[in-house]
């Protein structure tokens, strides 16, 4: 008789994995909200397009300054700590942003350098984050756990939208740079309480030997590398272009404002909410690649109906069914590497699998803003969404990806 499979709620049995889950979904709100806000600043003051590339290209830059070494970092020394000191110095960065923008000092100058803060102060957030979660709960709740931290990340994406439109028209978009401050140090305060399962790290090789450490076992998994190398791809030419570009689609094609711009948001998270609670409580044991990569190909096609519809309606309805899609595949990723990645590498394979999947999204952001200029925005997503959802069921043509697990 096989074991009975842990609940969608076994997670929460953990106190650790409560506190790590409550101070996170809280800093996600912020996130959310922030990103918002972000984007219609930035357009409200140069009314281009490509100001938004810009600006997120140098963060995702000098997020993949630090990632690696943040992987290395993670496995050495407590990940608590690391993720810690990457909040407080993110909540500095907001200060700033706050004061700046509170006081009419900012510009898209001053924006683009506090950009670079943030996202190298990201890159060693992250590495560690994924790290953690083994260490707060059993092997067998693994699912259960991925699956709502998606939840608090897609869910606090359907209320940080609704609080950035609230707010930006009303006292203005620095309060949301306040809350995003705020969010941070909620975080920080959670982790500082919890009490992770400490692990033994391996010999010390040196920064430089543990890192080839890292990349010789991603490339010798295929379904890990495979997987990287379309995300790098398809992030480039679906995701990048749809971020820069769907505040202008909005405004141009839909004739709408920020609250229809942030409720598409909203309804993107609305569906990646219930896509991670599916794979919660599906949790197939079998041809889990096959369904991760599979998911993330059909998302795209949402992409493609956003694009060309001239129905507002309709746009929300193809951003839920995008986010049920995501929301599996990313709960399905996330579970087959805490499972099947050795502890030790663990915080590694994750730097190493942001790094892949977001190295070309800078160059995807300023393309994206560039061609803009002489191509149409929908006709840029459509294209892109396409691609996506195609590239993504490439790797399951080569039989080990497919029936690896």
């Amino acid at each position: 008789m096989s074991e009975p499979r842990p609940g969608t709620f076994a997670a929460f049995r953990s106190r650790d994995f409560r506190l790590l889950w409550g101070g996170q979904t809280i800093s996600f709100v912020g996130d959310a909200a922030f990103i918002v806000a972000l984007g219609w600043r930035v357009t409200d003051l140069t009314g281009k397009a490509s100001s938004l590339g810009f600006v997120l290209a140098a963060e995702s830059v000098a997020m993949l300054a630090t990632l690696l070494w943040g992987g290395v970092l993670a496995d050495r020394y407590p990940r608590k700590r690391l993720m810690i000191g990457s909040d407080l110095a993110r909540a500095g960065v907001m200060v700033v942003f706050y004061a700046l923008d509170a006081t009419g000092h900012v510009g898209l100058d001053a924006i683009l350098v506090l950009a670079v803060l943030f996202g190298a102060a990201d890159g060693f957030f992250q590495p560690a984050f994924g790290g953690i979660v083994p260490l707060v709960v059993e092997t067998p709740m693994l699912a259960s756990a991925n699956s709502w931290i998606a939840v608090a990340r897609q869910g606090s994406a359907v209320v940080g939208p609704a609080i950035a439109a609230a707010l930006y028209g009303t006292v203005g978009p620095s309060t949301v740079w306040a809350i995003e401050a705020g969010s941070f140090l909620v975080s920080a305060s959670a982790l500082l309480v919890a009490r992770p399962r400490t692990i033994q790290p391996p010999p010390q090789l040196g920064m430089r030997k543990e890192l080839v450490e890292g990349f010789r076992y991603v490339i010798s998994v295929p379904w890990i590398w495979t997987g990287i190398a379309a995300a790098t791809v398809i992030l480039m030419v679906a995701m990048s272009p749809y971020t820069v570009l769907l505040p202008r689609v909005v405004q141009t094609h839909y004739h709408r404002g920020v609250g229809s711009y942030g409720l598409l948001f909203s309804a993107m998270a609305a569906g990646m909410v219930a896509g991670s609670l599916a794979w919660a409580r599906w949790h197939p044991r079998k041809w889990r690649v096959a369904i991760c990569f599979a998911a993330f190909g059909i998302n795209d096609v949402g992409i493609v109906v956003l694009a060309l519809t001239p129905w507002y309606p309709l746009g929300i309805a193809s951003a839920v069914w995008r986010g049920l899609w995501i929301g599996i595949g990313i709960a399905a990723w996330m579970t087959l590497i805490n499972e099947l990645v050795p502890e030790h590498l663990l915080s590694r394979v994750l730097s190493f699998d942001f790094f892949g999947s977001l190295g070309l999204t800078p160059v995807g952001f300023v393309l994206a803003g560039a061609v803009a200029t002489a191509v149409s925005p929908t006709t840029i997503l459509a294209v892109g969404g396409a691609l996506g959802a195609m590239l993504w069921f490439v790797p399951l043509l080569w039989r080990p990806v497919r029936i690896v697990a």
